[in-house]
């Protein structure tokens, strides 16, 4: 008998029993259900299970916070119940069964995008430190200036910088490869021939320009070859046009041949078609997209923009659409050199970070919530909001709002002090090393902004809101 049998035999039951899980899987804290009918699930009466700390529900999963001793008690709740784990992709695809269209979309654009956002993050974060010790004037000159060695480190950086921003479509067209479940090499070669240039129409460029560029002559058509990195809308047009192409060869392909016919034939229709028709229409669209976010940053109203984007952010992430900034993000950093979107995003998590830090002031006599908030609150102050807004913001309601209150006012300044990252980020405090060097003070102060300002809402409402049981635990 297991340190969790009571517990699991009792999970088991609120949730709806055997016949109402679909799928169950675990994370470093939450067990994670995907239910065949989530109403059947007694929230209440879960959370007064001894160990449970909480509960949310987020894209299409029912996920109940355990804390560190997850692993054992998923163990014994497998054991109970007789279902065998399965993996997180498993449980995913299993989700989908509780999603709208919509949400379905949005949920395809984030595990596109999942892969490559560790890369976006060091390319963010190593751009910014070259802007520190190459931009910046400390009296004497900067740093670079003064030292061959940090003047090495500099020159080292870029080729690892442009490397990651320059490869994106590569990264984007296997990441839709492996999630598609087709060839990924067949991805990785497509992204390269992206990188090496989008084919565009010869009216395209002039003159002596045009002359310098290479050419593909067809006899009927002509067509240049120029570079454009970091485009996402043409890689992942071309990322799903050669899984298309690739499931189509292989389901009219006698097995005999397939290995042949079907990559090759996939690979150079897909070639082809991303470059004379998928690449020019994807590049268009993603320019006008990225060009009209940007004039609304830069207009004479960016302080109404940024005021609506910074409150309702927060609830974008409920929904799931927020995984749309990813894209947006990137687009304007390859066609602006940077992004005064994802400062608002990352000021945005450390208000919900710091709303649950008034909590954790509250409650600071209650154990329970301790185990749940503390962690939580860190973990948003890094960037990942998840457990703070399910399993303290939400839950109590009024800190959600304090947090998207100080978001507001934080995204106001930010972008009416023209503030601009250089890439996606770290999404929480440590965001300001991907922040370009001259904007790094306003952004500091606009952090300050995004702690303060929810942390004395929190309090000053909770304060009024809590009850007894809230503040020092079911023992008072």
């Amino acid at each position: 008998m297991g340190k969790f049998t009571e517990q699991s035999k009792q999970l088991l039951k609120l949730v709806g029993g055997n016949d109402n899980i679909a799928a169950v899987s675990h994370c470093v804290t939450r067990m994670r259900f995907v239910l065949n009918d989530p109403q059947k699930a007694d929230v209440a009466a879960i959370e007064k299970i001894e160990g449970v700390k909480g509960t949310f529900t987020q894209a299409g999963q029912f996920q109940v916070i355990i804390g560190q001793e997850v692993q054992e008690f998923y163990n014994d709740f497998t054991a109970v119940s007789g279902l065998e784990g399965v993996s997180k992709d498993q449980v995913k695809k299993a989700a989908k069964q509780n999603q709208n269209i919509l949400q379905r979309i949005m949920s395809s654009i984030a595990e596109i995008f999942a892969p490559i956002i560790p890369a976006l993050v060091v390319g963010g974060l190593i751009l910014g430190f070259r802007n520190v010790i190459g931009d910046i004037d400390f009296g004497n000159g900067t740093i670079v200036s003064q030292s061959q060695f940090w003047a090495g480190v500099h020159s080292f950086l870029w080729l690892i910088g442009e490397a990651i921003f320059h490869m994106l479509p590569v990264g984007i067209c296997w990441s839709i490869t492996k999630k598609m479940g087709t060839t990924q090499i067949l991805g990785i070669i497509l992204g390269c021939t992206l990188v090496s240039g989008q084919l565009l129409n010869a009216y395209g460029v002039a003159g002596a320009a045009a002359d310098a560029i290479p050419k593909w002559d067809f006899g009927f058509a002509q067509v240049n070859m120029i570079g454009y990195q970091a485009q996402v809308i043409p890689a992942i047009l071309a990322g799903f046009c050669l899984v298309f192409l690739e499931r189509f060869f292989t389901k009219i392909c006698p097995k005999v041949i397939s290995m042949i016919v079907v990559p090759f034939c996939s690979l150079i229709l897909a070639v082809m078609a991303s470059h004379f028709i998928l690449g020019p229409i994807g590049w268009k669209i993603g320019s006008l997209i990225s060009a009209g976010v940007h004039a609304g940053l830069t207009s004479a109203a960016n302080w109404l923009f940024a005021g609506i984007f910074g409150f309702f952010y927060a609830p974008l992430v409920i929904t799931g659409l927020h995984h749309m900034t990813n894209a947006i993000d990137t687009q304007l950093v390859a066609d602006f050199g940077g992004t005064i979107l994802w400062p608002m995003i990352a000021l945005s998590n450390i208000a919900q970070g710091s709303a649950v830090l008034g909590m954790i002031f509250l409650q600071r006599k209650n154990a329970k919530t301790q185990e749940v908030s503390i962690p939580a609150c860190i973990s948003c102050y890094l960037g990942v909001t998840e457990p703070a807004m399910f399993g303290v913001n939400i839950k109590y309601g009024f800190p959600f709002i304090c947090a998207m209150i100080g978001s507001c006012i934080a995204a106001i300044l930010s972008v009416g002090s023209g503030v601009m990252a250089n890439s996606i980020g770290v999404g929480g405090i440590p965001g300001i090393l991907s922040i370009q060097t001259k904007y790094m003070g306003i952004f500091a102060l606009a952090m300050i902004i995004a702690i303060v300002v929810p942390f004395v809402l929190t309090v000053i409402i909770g304060k009024k809101k809590l009850t007894k049981e809230d503040l020092y635990g079911e023992a008072q």
